[in-house]
């Protein structure tokens, strides 16, 4: 490639979209019971509705959605994990383990996420950290990767602590990269579990303390959380009409109710748009010593968008000024972003959707075969 890199408005490809909608439970922005709360579109991330959602708070046992996303990325679900002294004691919600009883990480992820067990978050913490310090290391390294930068994580079960704290948007950012690990996804949606219990004739029968997966269709998961200085804490997820959407509510009196009322406003009030697909035509760029002066470009993934009425999308293209011949089909040209109102939801490749030979390799291989014949 050859040329200055520009960042410009792609012509042609300003995308107006104007919608008729039923308005009847639309959301007004801050509009909740909840202390502070947010829902997010899961494969752009656009916040769709928020309330004081950078406002630190304390987060219960939702901060077992980090303690389950860093066990299944490091352990094997198969990984014989043992409950020490420390795990035994740890007060709040259990899964009662017997001190030197052994259940698969798969096991104890179960009763994690579906019974909450605070028993359970010590003893994943110490096989996959090795103590508890070294997993909440961990936790708080992972936060940071995601770009929860509000968020400090003291425990991986959330019981009180000073400095353990989040935000309802930083909760979000979470849930959405651990809703993305299909081992994750299929555990928070599981309602109904049974596993090992030593000692006993019979096992243990574990149940969804998420009252959406059976109250409200479409939903995902993912997490309660109880504390009396956090109030009640819910992250929740739900699907409809191809749209998926991850929200949180902190410090929340009714939170399933609340979580029913958000996840409605804001189905009812956004669609989700296409707005460029692969193949399609995504503009032009100017070639050098080509046999023609212009190459189509396009793109290799869909570009899609939760709008709601009268917005607007834009894909912008980063393309050098020229790119030199030869060009081949699906050759790298540049970066397409998909925007809204200035803010960059998603960028993809943008690539050659054609081929353009050089104009001078018609006569190189002319004077080859002259000085050959000759």
């Amino acid at each position: 490639m050859e040329g200055r890199k520009t960042k410009r408005w792609a012509t042609g490809l300003f995308i107006a979209l104007i919608f008729m909608y039923n308005h009847v439970g639309a959301l007004a922005q801050d509009e909740t019971s909840a202390k502070a709360a947010c829902v997010m579109e899961l494969e752009t991330g656009r916040v769709l509705f928020e309330s004081n959602m950078h406002q630190r708070l304390p987060m219960a046992s939702t901060t077992k959605v980090m303690t389950a996303l860093l066990a299944i990325e490091e352990g094997r679900l198969q990984d014989n994990v043992t409950c020490s002294e420390r795990a035994f004691g740890v007060p709040g919600t259990s899964i009662y383990l017997a001190e030197g009883e052994t259940l698969t990480l798969e096991e104890m992820l179960l009763g994690l996420m579906l019974s909450s067990g605070n028993d359970a978050a010590i003893a994943i913490a110490e096989h996959i950290g090795g103590d508890v310090p070294q997993f909440v290391e961990k936790m708080n390294a992972r936060a940071a990767q995601i770009g929860a930068v509000n968020t400090h994580f003291s425990n991986p079960h959330g019981l009180p602590d000073d400095t353990h704290v989040t935000t309802a948007y930083d909760l979000a950012l979470i849930a959405r990269e651990a809703m993305h690990n299909q081992t994750f996804r299929q555990l928070v949606s599981t309602q109904e579990a049974t596993i090992s219990w030593a000692g006993r004739s019979h096992p243990r029968l574990l149940h969804n303390k998420n009252r959406l997966l059976s109250s409200y269709p479409g939903a995902t998961g993912v997490k309660t959380g109880f504390t009396s200085r956090a109030g009640r804490c819910l992250v929740f997820g739900a699907r409809r009409d191809g749209m998926e959407l991850v929200g949180v509510v902190l410090g929340c009196s009714n939170w399933f109710d609340e979580a029913e009322r958000l996840l409605d406003g804001c189905f009812s009030t956004y669609t989700n748009v296409r707005v460029l697909g692969p193949g399609q035509s995504a503009g032009q760029v100017a070639v050098l010593d080509g046999k023609s002066d212009l190459a189509q470009m396009c793109v290799m993934e869909e570009l899609i968008v939760p709008l709601r009425e009268g917005e607007a999308a834009q894909i912008v293209l980063d393309i050098p000024e020229t790119i030199s011949a030869p060009v081949y089909p699906g050759m790298h040209v540049g970066t397409a972003y998909l925007t809204v109102g200035g803010e960059t939801y998603k960028s993809v490749e943008l690539v050659s959707s054609q081929r353009v030979d050089s104009r001078h390799l018609t006569l190189d291989v002319r004077r080859v075969v002259s000085r050959w014949v000759l």
